[in-house]
Parts: structure tokens; sequence; C-alpha cells
């Protein structure tokens, strides 16, 4: 695999990152990809749902490799007295890891409002219980950069119960290798899908089997890979971060190969060529279990999906908070994908 499209699949990871994009509030980003799928020669359909299905070519045993472009995010679930704004969560993380964190606020007509996520009680010169107060959504609070002191003033700029909240990504990509931010669950796995979508059409690579790409846009709220997948696939494969901590192997610059996850175990034909493969080709990987986890993979079989199932992606540190990979991690699971779709009858 050449360099350039290690570093390609960086680019587009570093620009998705910056695009909000919250679970039900994709359409830009969905968009984005479109566009860049076209700029490469690939056409891209868009589901009813709102997720894009593209169809790489080849022939036999139809393989469909999920990636999801939705993130964290939040909505306005309440609009307070005094102005400030009640949030409620898309997607599962604790209130902690926003708390400080510039956000925006998207109303329906299409303007966006600059704010701030803060504890009711911000200030250590004020109040005493800063450090203890439970960080909920009763104790978390958007403060909008308006000069405003009632509801009726956050009315009045058109903000509504129901819109969209985002998040600042503060994506980085250091001078050695490590790509911060927030959503690189999953928008790390998009950009690496992206690259290998443009390996293959550039060099015109010969496949080992029919491949499609699935880029979904509800992952976060269980059912992103629920829909969408076309009806003569035999074969998922979702591609999604690893998580990084207590006794795991995974770290930011291997790509990881899960076992197990809070759905129970992958299929083991296809977790164990997986394996073989990242071993004969000497990649930097491990293999996990994530208890707490859930992916598009076990989306589709919970909709009656007739699939085999694998799971794999970069090792992503503080998932679903300000995440961390590295460039290493991204080009070995660019690698494990290439050395899969490519040459399968090689490793079995």
């Amino acid at each position: 695999m050449e360099k350039e499209y290690i570093d390609f699949a960086i680019e587009q990871i570093v620009n998705l990152c910056k695009i909000p994009s919250p679970s039900g509030f994709t359409k830009k980003v969905i968009d984005t990809l479109q566009l860049k799928l076209t700029e490469i020669g690939l056409i891209s359909v868009e589901t009813n749902k709102g997720s894009l299905v593209v169809d790489l070519g080849g022939c036999g045993n139809p393989l469909i490799i999920a990636a999801h472009v939705d993130t964290l995010g939040g909505m306005v679930r309440a609009i307070k007295s005094n102005g400030r704004i009640r949030l409620t969560k898309i997607g599962g993380f604790p209130e902690n890891t926003i708390e400080g964190e510039n956000c925006l606020v998207h109303t329906r007509s299409g303007c966006s409002y600059s704010g701030t996520v803060q504890l009711i009680h911000p200030s250590v010169h004020v109040y005493e219980d800063i450090a203890t107060i439970a960080r909920n959504d009763l104790n978390i609070e958007v403060v909008l950069d308006e000069k405003l002191k009632t509801d009726k003033e956050v009315e009045l700029l058109g903000i509504r119960v129901g819109d969209f909240i985002s998040f600042d990504a503060r994506t980085m990509l250091t001078e050695s290798g490590f790509i911060k931010s927030r959503h690189l669950d999953d928008k790390a796995s998009v950009g690496t899908l992206l690259s290998l979508a443009k390996w293959i059409k550039c060099n015109a690579i010969p496949l080992s089997r029919k491949i499609y790409l699935l880029f979904t846009t509800y992952e976060e709220v269980g059912h992103g890979g629920s829909s969408g997948i076309p009806d003569d696939c035999r074969e998922i494969l979702a591609v999604d971060m690893g998580a990084v901590g207590d006794d795991l192997k995974t770290d930011e610059y291997k790509v990881s190969i899960c076992a197990k996850d809070s759905g129970g175990p992958y299929d083991y034909d296809v977790t164990s060529k997986l394996i073989r493969i990242a071993e004969k080709e000497k990649l930097n990987f491990a293999v996990d279990i994530y208890p707490r986890y859930g992916s598009d993979a076990g989306a589709s079989l919970r909709a009656g999906y007739d699939l085999k199932h694998g799971l794999l992606g970069p090792g992503i540190y503080a998932s679903h908070g300000y995440e961390r990979t590295h460039k290493e991690g991204i080009e070995n699971t660019l690698k494990l994908l290439a050395f899969y779709i490519c040459s399968q009858e090689k490793y079995d």
C-alpha cells in the first residue's frame, strides 16, 4: 500500500471530523462523502434512511464493508427561563466528557449558534460544590454566545426544542503522526474506507469477490446497519474503532480485531481469517473482546440479515471523549482490509 493512500486517509479523516454530524443530522457529511466518491470516480446510492452504498465491483460471494458517519451529539431538550439550554444526549457518553466544550446549536431553518457546555455552577470563586456536583443533564447546560436573559429571547433566534447540538471536534494532526479529535469514532474508519476505494479505483485492483461499501448514519443510536444492505450480501465487515485500555492489547498503532462484543462472538471463520492475514502479513494487530461495545454488524444481524460478520478498526484512545489515534493504526487497518478483499483464497 503506497504512502499516498495512507496520507489520503489521514487527510479525509481530518476533514470529516470537522463536519458536524450527530446521529440524525448527517446530511452535510453524506453530501461531502458523495462528492469525494464522485471525484474518485465511483457512484454512490443514498438509501431511504440516508446511508450511502457504493459498489466497488468484483464477482461472487458479496461482502459489504461498513463504517458510520454519525457521531455523538445532543439535542435541545428544553429552553430554560434564564435563556440557558438543557440538552439531551445523542449516543452514550458521560456528561463530564463535554463539560467546558464549545458547541453549535443547529436550527431547522439552517442557522447555527455557538455556545459552551457548562456546569450550572461553573465558577470556582462562587460555588463550593463545583468539584462534587453531579455531572448529569440537570446540572449541565448550554450557554449561548448571544446577549439574552430569557427563554423568549432564545426562541426569537429560531431555536426550538429538538434542534441538534454538535460538539467542537478540536481536530489536530501532530508532527509525530497522532490524530487527536472528537468523533474519530467512526470517522477514522470512514476516511480509511475512502482511501481503500481510491486505491482500488485508481489502480484497477482485481477483487477476489463482490465488494460493497456502506456508510451508515444511525450507528451511535443502535440501528445504522439494520437496513441498506444489498440483498445478495453474504458477509459484513464493520470497520469501527478499537477500544484502548484496561486489559486490552489494542493501542493507537494497531489494527484491532474484535472477537466478541456486547452482542456475542463474531463469526469464527471471518475472525480467524482476519487473524491469519494479520499474522502472515506481519501487521501490527491485536485481538480483543469489548463487552461494552456494539457495531453495525451486530445491528444487521438483529435486523434479520443472514450474514457472516466481523469487526476490525484502528485503535482509538479515550473512546467517546476527546479521542486519539495514530497514522500507523490507520495504515495497519487499511492494509488488513486490502489483503482481505484482494487475496482471500491465499489465506484459506
